[in-house]
């Protein structure tokens, strides 16, 4: 039980990725906090967890919403005395990719690097305050392959905003750990390739190029990501802050 007794708020929990996290984070001891703006698909992965003997309460949150965000942080606060870890897995807008830059919109560039940086800010720093005071805590923010790909795979994926707001993401991350380390806090980005479970491809050609790409002949799974959450969470990984966890099966290799 790497994360007993631990309190977690996980942002688009009822999102693939924040799903599997919330999940597995249960399942590692943790009470788990949902948030997000479909309280249908919360509440999907509340009962999942709490039907496996797991702790997790839904509550609607809009995380570009600071008083929304605040304002839940507090009452979580004030009914269990602390927050340990948070995660933040709303979806910025990755759909937007697939138009040569020249040929895109400004609204279509900018959506994912505003939506993404934004709520990254507003939901990190937020938990950032309240983990001060008790001098612990974990930030995750989550990043995709697209903020470091080779110059052939920028080539030949149309990334748009996306590559930018995931860059944007991974800087944020670094800096908020340095400003945050000394007061016991660690702040760790996650940087996933594509996921089969949650991506399909217009055909089996790109996910094929995708795959032979990495250097497990393979992308990651949804589990893959989970399990690399929880252990960065836990206290196997307090060495560990400002990094970048890289779960791309070797897509990406720094």
């Amino acid at each position: 039980m790497l994360l007993k007794n631990k309190i977690a708020v996980v942002y688009g929990a009822g999102g693939a990725i924040g799903g599997a996290v919330a999940r597995a984070f249960a399942k590692e001891g943790a009470s788990v906090f949902l948030a997000g703006r479909s309280m249908d698909s919360l509440q999907i992965v509340a009962d999942e967890i709490t039907n496996a003997g797991g702790k997790a309460k839904v509550t609607k949150v809009d995380a570009l919403n600071q008083n929304e965000i605040v304002g839940h942080l507090d009452r979580i606060v004030q009914h269990v005395g602390q927050i340990d870890i948070s995660f933040n897995a709303i979806g910025i807008r990755g759909d937007l990719q697939g138009t040569p830059l020249i040929e895109m919109s400004k609204e279509d560039f900018m959506t994912p690097i505003l939506t993404g940086v934004q709520t990254h800010f507003l939901t990190s720093t937020a938990a950032a305050k309240h983990m001060i005071n008790q001098k612990s805590g974990v930030i995750l923010t989550l990043s995709a392959s697209t903020a470091a790909l080779s110059g052939r795979d920028r080539t030949y994926h149309l990334t748009g905003g996306f590559a930018t707001a995931c860059s944007a993401i991974e800087g944020f991350t670094r800096s908020l750990a340095g400003e945050l380390g000394s007061k016991g806090i660690r702040v760790v980005a996650i940087r996933s390739d594509a996921i089969p479970e949650t991506w399909k491809p217009d055909n089996n050609e790109i996910q094929a190029y995708m795959e032979e790409g990495t250097a497990l002949g393979r992308l990651p799974k949804l589990k893959e990501v989970a399990d690399a959450a929880v252990f960065i969470a836990s206290d196997r990984a307090s060495a560990i802050t400002g990094a970048v966890m890289n779960v791309t099966c070797g897509s990406i290799m720094d």
